[in-house]
């Protein structure tokens, strides 16, 4: 079946003179690097064709990836193939002019909340959607070409939305797509560098995370970031979000969250939730968001809908403790 969907999509990439790549707000790791990976890969290919890659949502931390393509006119895209990588919804898609092409594809490794495209991809038991390209490279690498410049987009989506190979989903396919990379050539110690040094100032907010954490009654531990103290610690709201990865190894605790203010005049606060070992994607679904089973985002707008969030990760993990004896 996914060899069928994957040589539809070919098929496609070969019909069209231009082709626009899309992916999710509040970019990250994963859809960055698919995004562009696949760029490189089909202007390696078919060097005459015409790909964008839009999008005024860029993030600090992976600029060292290179910019983006400047907007273009609104009428380009009407004879267009439109791609969207990592985003199971259409509210998520970040350049809204996705809704001009003439026809749009989706590939992606959530869990299926919206259907959207003439032609889907979705396999949710992928680690991400950088894998899933590098699955495609694979499949006709007889056709297509790729260097490292291209390898190196996809491995840090792989890396980044993997937790460096550690997460749930992480599969023999995963470390084997992964190898196909390596061999082509990145440079894993400068990648890692500009991915994971921390600045002296954001190593005394861990500290300040460390002390203001908080564990609920069966264990879910959360942090809570301001308006204020983001200005303290000079904190962009991807660095402010990033901190959920403080939590992940209390013991005790299978579930972990940061709540973190946008500063919007909705009164917004995006939620990141993870877990380990129970699905947590059902309380993100909740509040206005979605995910992975162990890795979600939500919204919420008011404090008494952080306590209720908090409560019903609470009772979830309480129903998932008294029921199976594996949890640690």
């Amino acid at each position: 079946m996914n060899r069928e969907v994957k040589e539809q999509i070919l098929q496609k990439i070969k019909e069209y003179d231009r082709i626009m790549i899309f992916r999710h707000v509040r970019n990250d790791g994963d859809c960055v690097g698919a995004t562009k990976g696949l760029k490189r890969i089909i202007q390696l290919t078919w060097p005459e064709k015409e790909v964008y890659l839009i999008d005024k949502d860029t993030s600090a931390y992976l600029a060292f990836l290179g910019p983006e393509d400047e907007p273009v006119e609104d009428a380009l895209y009407a004879d267009a193939l439109g791609i969207v990588l990592d985003t199971a919804s259409e509210a998520r898609i970040s350049n809204k002019n996705y809704k001009l092409c003439r026809e749009l594809i989706k590939i992606d490794h959530h869990i299926p909340l919206e259907g959207y495209g003439s032609i889907q991809w979705v396999e949710e038991d992928r680690s991400s959607a950088c894998e899933m390209v590098v699955d495609f490279y694979s499949t006709f690498r007889d056709e297509l070409k790729i260097d490292s410049e291209a390898a190196t987009y996809l491995y840090t989506g792989m890396v980044t939305d993997s937790g460096r190979f550690k997460y749930d989903g992480v599969t023999g396919d995963t470390l084997r797509n992964a190898a196909v990379l390596l061999d082509i050539g990145v440079d894993t110690q400068m990648l890692f560098a500009r991915l994971y040094l921390e600045a002296y100032g954001y190593l005394k907010f861990k500290a300040h995370i460390y002390d203001r954490m908080q564990i609920t009654e069966n264990g879910v531990a959360y942090i809570y970031i301001d308006r204020a103290m983001q200005e303290e610690f000079s904190l962009s709201l991807e660095q402010a979000s990033a901190c959920v990865g403080c939590l992940d190894s209390i013991r005790g605790s299978i579930c972990w969250m940061a709540f973190i203010e946008n500063g919007d005049e909705a009164g917004s606060i995006r939620v990141r939730l993870r877990s380990r070992f129970v699905h947590i994607n059902s309380v993100a679904e909740k509040y206005r968001g979605g995910g992975h089973a162990c890795a979600s985002g939500a919204t919420v707008y008011s404090q008494e809908e952080v306590q209720s969030l908090l409560a019903d990760a609470d009772a979830l993990v309480k129903e998932y403790k008294e029921t199976h004896e594996d949890w640690l």
